[in-house]
């Protein structure tokens, strides 16, 4: 007897140990994907940071910053820092190659010892200047460099939220073993990310406020605020005069680019 497809697939979903449903994984995937779809086409952009570094007893040294950043086709994006004060780092530039799957390539130019040095792959839960970001962290987060898993539902800061886990794939290198993450159902704007050390204890949270919409497209965070719950310390960024589609070229993104920055 022929059965029409209505009929086969209704009785397909009750049949033990049949499911269409979407694993927690998958959904997870999803979630990830539909947020880095929605900002793609920026282009390239520009914009002032001013961080901030406080430590547990509350004092406070301030750095302004200059980022520039270069969407790249099909691998990740390309950014370069570059700090303007205090009178000691000035001139200092820090390159990054954000990769899909392979390790990402990062350089830091130290004008006092007129110097590109090489960050390696081993060293990239480290400190990026001082900082309580790591150097993972300044690096683009891309969709392939995790694993994830669907947590849950929660409202923060008065949006509704997917939790999302993900798990870093280079888990040798990586800092964390771990991250939470909290995005808005509307926007999939990020507005919250806890880390985990290798030891699963939670070490930051990130909190994202403030966001602004450019090209009635891209959203990007006035103030990013991580605090490190094991030390104390806390970073805040705060971004200005963000610019996009400025012409930036590769160019622009490479060693020599660094010892030519001002």
């Amino acid at each position: 007897m022929r059965y029409p497809i209505v009929f086969l697939s209704c009785l397909i979903m009750f049949l033990p140990g049949i499911s269409l449903a979407e694993t927690v994984e998958e959904k997870g995937l999803t979630i990830a994907i539909e947020a880095d779809n929605r900002d793609l086409g920026f282009g390239d952009s520009t914009a002032d940071m001013l961080m901030t570094l406080s430590n547990k007893h509350g004092q406070e040294s301030t750095r302004e910053i200059r980022t520039k950043t270069l969407e790249v086709k099909d691998d990740g994006d390309k950014s370069i820092s570059i700090f303007d004060t205090p009178r000691d780092v000035k001139g200092t530039a820090f390159l990054t190659f954000s990769h899909k799957i392979a390790y990402d390539d990062q350089w830091l130019y130290l004008p006092a010892l007129k110097r590109v040095k090489r960050i390696s792959s081993r060293n990239k839960s480290g400190s990026f200047m001082g900082s309580e970001f790591a150097y993972e962290d300044i690096a683009s987060q891309e969709v392939e460099k995790y694993t994830y898993k669907y947590l849950d539902d929660e409202t923060i800061v008065g949006h509704d939220c997917f939790m999302v886990e993900r798990y870093p794939v280079d888990k040798k290198n990586s800092g964390y073993s771990r991250q939470v993450v909290w995005m808005d159902k509307v926007e999939y704007r990020t507005w919250k990310v806890d880390y985990f050390d290798r030891k699963n204890r939670k070490l930051k949270t990130l909190i994202f406020k403030n966001y602004r919409q450019y090209m009635e497209k891209h959203w990007r965070a006035d103030e990013l605020n991580m605090v490190n719950h094991q030390n104390g310390k806390s970073t805040t960024l705060l971004f200005s005069n963000y610019k996009f589609k400025t012409g930036l070229t590769d160019q622009d993104f490479n060693k020599n680019s660094l010892k030519r920055a001002k």
